[in-house]
């Protein structure tokens, strides 16, 4: 599990030199264009969408250390092409490559964690991955910034190689875990047949994926496009403001993941959930305020920066909480699957989302943020309803371990009694 979570580190640190500044290499540096730019961030989400659907039957009948190391190694050829890429044609072709291997690390990874924790420390495992993954972008953004400069195209390529160089290290470090043996087709482990079918067929993992869709979509879709153009137009953000709005998220989210942690170990999963569908609504009332009251601009500004603190709060919120839960929905030996099928919704929503909120932030103040606005309260809707749809223990992992507790004090007395 630690090599696991330093790979996680690894891969983020060497995705943070590259994914703030892929707009501006392609467009200006390689001078390709705007259009050209839209289509590469696009050809990322397709590569994903394409890629998805096969990595989880990969992961369940090859094992998911053995697809992770492809998958590593399809993003460090993808990386160092980008970087050396110079016409509209090799820049998209290396954009697929490196889209099709991180599409497949973040599953497969996934899985990995699963087969490595029990119930009870799930929640952990996975806070500890978010929290890793966020540092990790956090500082490979820092560092890149210092060494880029958009005269010099060379400096792009030295970004790229060090993110390949990030994703070969991974291999190295992943090559030496041996993982515990866990259940895939053909293991002789009573499992589910692993059919998509089968799988729609199981409703709450359907509305848990319902709920994904709305939670990325609302959230996670805005960052980089509705969010970033309301505040701009609407709240007069400059753009220095806009990368700290930013870094508050990643700060809140390094802060108070394990204060929040303790907090959502002895909650319902589906009321943390709630919850976070509440401090949404009203981090979008906050934007409201920030773009459409009649405050000064410190305080639009000081408003906007709040709103970007408070996703950051929900995010914290939810790693602990949803995918561990998508690994308890899922038959024996079928975490891979469940996870690839929650990573392509995922994809679905981070494609749809800006789409439509761009246009939005952009020119529909008010509307944009009262859409959001009820999609956050949404989101709140949906976890109430996929809480009866869960197990007491599924939607509370503490009450298993309660119980054990409880049962083991009961054998104690009993034992005792007859002494």
């Amino acid at each position: 599990m630690r090599r696991i979570h330093v790979g996680n580190a690894l891969g983020a640190f060497g995705l943070g030199f590259t994914v703030p500044y892929l707009y501006v290499y392609v467009a200006q540096v390689r001078e390709l264009g705007a259009v050209t730019a839209g289509l590469v961030l696009a050809v990322f989400a397709v590569a994903a969408l394409v890629v998805l659907p096969f990595a989880g039957r990969a992961i369940v009948r090859r094992g998911a250390l053995p697809v992770l190391l492809v998958a590593l190694v399809t993003a460090a050829l993808g990386a160092l092409s980008l970087g050396l890429a110079s016409s509209a044609v090799s820049v998209l072709l290396a954009a697929g490559v490196l889209g099709a291997g991180q599409a497949v690390m973040q599953p497969a990874l996934a899985t990995m964690i699963v087969d490595c924790s029990t119930a009870g420390t799930r929640s952990r495992a996975f806070a500890m991955q978010f929290f890793l993954q966020n540092l990790g972008l956090g500082v490979g953004g820092l560092i890149g910034g210092h060494l880029v400069d958009a005269t010099r195209p060379g400096s792009f390529t030295l970004l790229f190689a060090v993110e390949a160089a990030m994703f070969l290290l991974l291999v190295g470090i992943m090559a030496t875990v041996r993982m515990p043996d866990a259940p895939r087709i053909g293991s002789g482990v009573p499992r589910a047949k692993g059919s998509w079918k089968e799988l729609l067929g199981n409703r709450a993992m359907v509305q848990l994926c319902v709920l994904g869709f709305v939670l990325f979509f609302a959230c996670y879709g805005q960052f980089e496009s509705g969010l970033s153009a309301y505040g701009v137009e609407a709240a007069g953000i400059s753009t220095s403001a806009l990368g700290t709005a930013l870094a508050a998220n990643t700060a809140m989210i390094v802060v108070a993941q394990f204060v929040v942690l303790r907090f959502v170990e002895r909650r319902r999963r589906s009321r943390v959930i709630a919850a976070v569908g509440l401090i949404w609504a009203v981090a979008w009332g906050v934007a409201g305020y920030a773009g459409l009251g009649d405050g000064s601009q410190a305080m639009a500004t000081a408003a906007f920066i709040s709103t970007y603190a408070l996703f950051g709060l929900g995010e914290a919120m939810l790693s602990p909480t949803v995918a561990p839960l998508v690994a308890d929905l899922a038959p024996a030996g079928m975490a891979g699957q469940y996870n690839s099928a929650f990573a392509l919704v995922k994809q679905l929503a981070l494609a749809v989302g800006p789409a439509v909120g761009g246009p939005m932030g952009a020119a529909l103040h008010g509307p944009y943020v009262v859409t959001f606005l009820l999609f956050s309260l949404g989101v709140t809707f949906l976890a109430v309803r996929l809480g009866r749809q869960l197990t007491p223990v599924q939607n509370q992992p503490s009450m298993a371990r309660s119980r054990v507790v409880a049962r083991g004090a009961e054998a104690s007395e009993a034992v005792s009694a007859k002494v």
